[in-house]
């Protein structure tokens, strides 16, 4: 699951932070997508969370109890590997909690089921990164905040780059594709890059920087066999029929850094959590030995945003003080903070300004990748869609099928799907 105006974003960030103005009034609970106002929050908020920051809320949330003396708030841990169906089955028995940390994938399917309150008037989403922000968004409405954020970006080995003739990043799919190749014949690597063969949405990135688009402007259709689209997937599929990517890399547990460290494979597309992996698997100063730049470019340098939404449930019994909540947790302090105890990447703009995240060259190269990115649309359909994109993809990089006719099928199957719009 993963894992975004700047006068603007300084005057958001003030009206983001969660102050202890007083106790809150009988009438500080508002209509759906009403605003939530300024007073504190009261009463017992219910929280799912999954994973790390389901471990590690409880800490970061005595500075919210603190500042808001009347509200308590309750985090239930939730394995990722449940916590999908554990959100089903709560709103098909109108069990949820007040809030939830939902992957941005899963928003068109929870939002299909009208299970999600608006977000309030006042809680304005011009502070976050754009591309987290669509992640939010169904059929005209905001139903989230972005959280935390998570994009892929280049990983290269600058040692055997510069061996191989290159002293820059690539930064277009020419000096990319050339680097991958130069690696090979010049650096001794087995492969020049690490792509996946039968992932539809790891190469949507390739489609969305060519100008392809997955629905029409409107969302109501499908647009997967457009012409931007073949060309994208045809020359993904060229770095596996010339060799350059390996049609069935070893899937093994640390396989992938393994082949990063020992120059094997000297190129992958990864998130921010691949630094932490890559300095278990490559020791110290193994960090001096690789970069990260942002993804290559075609028309324009585009990757995909994941990460978590936070959403608050219509069902919640305390809907102006779970929004409060989210407001703090959104807050650029909080969210470097949080940065600083999970690795979580901001959504917040404005948090990336602090030194904790700009001072760090690889990890910088993700707040700029963040400016051009995108995502699936939030449709409960997209599950479908990206299965059977799978499949094609499979079927292209793998057993060489002519790109067209594997985009022609797959339009055929989403459109049989629909889009829900």
């Amino acid at each position: 699951m993963s894992r975004i105006r700047n006068g603007l974003v300084i005057a958001l960030a003030g009206a983001l932070c969660v102050t202890a103005c007083g106790r809150s009034t009988s009438d500080d609970k508002p209509a759906a997508g009403g605003a939530i106002g300024t007073g504190a929050a009261t009463g017992t908020i219910t929280m799912w969370a999954q994973g790390a920051e389901a471990e590690r809320l409880p800490t970061l949330l005595k500075d919210f109890e603190a500042a808001n003396p009347g509200v308590k708030v309750n985090v239930t841990p939730i394995p990722w590997d449940a916590a999908h169906n554990k959100y089903q089955t709560a709103i098909a028995g109108g069990t949820t909690p007040d809030i939830g940390q939902l992957g941005t994938t899963w928003m068109g399917e929870f939002g299909a089921a009208g299970a999600l309150a608006p977000v309030p008037t006042d809680l304005d989403t011009g502070a976050f990164y754009p591309g987290s922000v669509k992640s939010t968004q169904l059929h005209g409405g905001t139903y989230a905040i972005p959280w935390y954020v998570d994009t892929p970006v280049l990983y290269y080995r600058t040692d055997l780059a510069t061996k191989a003739g290159f002293a820059k990043p690539p930064a277009t799919w020419a000096d990319f594709k050339a680097l991958a190749k130069a690696m090979q014949t010049k650096a001794g690597a087995k492969y020049g890059v690490s792509l996946g063969a039968k992932d539809f949405q790891g190469f949507l990135p390739f489609a969305w920087s060519n100008g392809a688009s997955l629905t029409s402007d409107d969302g109501k259709t499908w647009t997967i066999d457009d012409p931007a689209m073949v060309q994208a997937v045809r020359f993904y599929q060229s770095f596996f029929t010339e060799g350059i990517a390996d049609r069935a890399p070893s899937n093994d547990p640390g396989a992938h850094e393994a082949a990063f460290v020992n120059g094997t494979v000297p190129m992958f597309i990864g998130g921010p959590f691949e630094a932490g992996e890559l300095a278990k698997a490559g020791g110290a100063g193994f960090a001096a030995k690789y970069a990260t730049a942002v993804l290559p470019k075609s028309k324009t340098a585009t990757s995909f945003v994941g990460g978590s939404n936070l959403v608050v449930f219509k069902k919640s019994a305390n809907l102006a003080a779970a929004w409060k909540l989210i407001r703090f947790l959104a807050d650029p302090k909080t969210q470097v903070a949080w940065y600083k105890t999970t690795g979580d990447l901001p959504s917040a703009q404005a948090a990336w300004t602090d030194p904790a995240l700009s001072g760090d060259p690889k990890l910088a190269v993700f707040g700029e990748q963040l400016r051009s990115v995108n995502a699936p649309p939030a449709t409960a359909e997209w599950t479908q869609v990206q299965s059977a994109g799978d499949s094609q993809m499979e079927k292209v990089n793998v057993s060489g099928e002519d790109p067209a006719a594997a985009m022609k099928s797959l339009q055929a199957t989403a459109a049989s799907i629909g889009t829900g719009a």
